[in-house]
């Protein structure tokens, strides 16, 4: 089982373990506050399983239906965990929303509030590890996994919060209030997710910076071509496609021309360990004189 896969079954076990002392914790107070904790680690559950199935999609080697692989198993994902998030916001600012009409008194606010602490602590904790090594595997199912954790431990914080000055100062209605922030806290959370995944789907651009790092190696690495142009890029999963026209002497031979590609391509490959990389060969009466000039 790859690192990625051991990860997303960790985030399974870890979600089941939090919504269970989540749920302890508002069957103890009756919080409608600690219930809308409770229902969001219902969707970390539902969310950390789908990230378990598109990783393994993701990794499953390309086939004469897939050529490009299945890499963007993992977008779809991060979709799916956007509305998830998003449809359990709604259900969440509907409870508030109920118990905002009627107020009731919570009990038991020590111990429902440590236990939902302690579950706090682990997700935060957990948190860290998926988005570290999402980042490091470049998985956007992890990633997409960390950041609706992170929400999930700010979401927590500000429950446990406004539940304390609920119980001291006496005012019931803070809970249902509290818990109306935390659904829309949650539904921008949702929102994020999904449009962040949507861009990968759209086969957005690599960053700014990862393109410089491209056009800096094709520069420095094509020596004997004249130019390189028409440099485009994308994402899908870890894996990012990269394929750019070079524009060679007329009298450069084909062995000559390949040795270029080679060694451009490797020099990527280097510092982008997951590229692929396509190389259309030019004359030089095809040169457009833009793009990347070879030093």
């Amino acid at each position: 089982m790859s690192t990625s896969l051991k990860i997303a079954a960790g985030s399974i076990l870890v979600g089941l373990v939090v919504l269970a002392l989540k749920t302890l914790a508002w069957r103890l107070t009756g919080s409608v506050a600690l219930l809308s904790d409770a229902l969001e680690s219902i969707v970390n559950v539902a969310t950390a399983m789908a990230a378990l199935v598109a990783i393994k999609v993701a990794q499953r080697p390309a086939d004469p239906g897939h050529p490009y692989g299945h890499h963007k198993a993992e977008f779809f994902s991060a979709v799916l965990e956007g509305v998830l998030i998003i449809s359990a916001a709604l259900l969440i600012l509907r409870e508030a929303w109920h118990a905002f009409q009627n107020p009731r008194e919570i009990a038991d606010a020590g111990l429902g509030m440590a236990i939902n602490a302690s579950a706090g602590v682990l997700n935060a904790v957990w948190c860290g590890v998926l988005l570290r090594q999402g980042r490091r595997l470049r998985s956007p199912a992890l990633v997409a996994d960390g950041k609706h954790l992170l929400s999930d431990v700010i979401s927590s914080a500000g429950v446990l919060l406004g539940v304390g000055l609920a119980v001291t100062t006496g005012w019931a209605v803070l809970d249902p209030l509290l818990a109306m922030l935390v659904g829309v806290n949650i539904l921008w959370s949702g929102w994020k997710v999904m449009a962040s995944s949507l861009s990968g789907l759209m086969d957005e651009a690599v960053p700014e910076t990862t393109l410089a790092v491209i056009r800096e190696i094709i520069s420095d690495k094509a020596s004997g071509a004249l130019e390189a142009h028409d440099l485009r890029t994308r994402h899908a999963g870890a894996v990012t496609f990269i394929d750019f026209h070079l524009v060679v002497d007329g009298q450069t031979t084909v062995a000559d021309a390949h040795d270029i590609c080679d060694r451009v391509e490797a020099s990527i490959m280097a510092r982008l360990p997951d590229a692929q990389v396509t190389i259309h060969v030019e004359p030089e009466h095809k040169a457009k004189h833009s793009g990347v000039l070879v030093i």
